[in-house]
């Protein structure tokens, strides 16, 4: 009949993440796979599955709209933190 202790409490800041980073990773590796597909056109589409360029190139698409989004997100939330700024 032992009683469990109370474990203390951290405090720990949240992260100040942006996504900017990760958006540019995963739309690099969507690059590099639309590029790899692309050397392996031909087997690619001897097994029928060329719908994988078109997967690379719509993932690398939207990894574009993707940054576009994230750094005017951090722009703004850059602005609204800097004092004499109008917004």
């Amino acid at each position: 009949m032992s009683a469990e202790k109370p474990q203390p409490k951290a405090h720990v800041e949240p992260l100040d993440v942006d996504a900017v980073r990760t958006v540019q990773i995963g739309t690099a590796l969507w690059a590099l796979a639309l590029v790899a597909t692309l050397v392996a056109r031909d087997p690619l589409d001897e097994q029928g599955r060329t719908w994988w360029i078109w997967t690379c190139f719509a993932g690398l698409v939207l990894g574009l709209l993707g940054l576009v989004v994230t750094t005017r997100r951090r722009r703004r939330i850059t602005a609204s933190q800097t004092p004499g700024q109008l917004s």
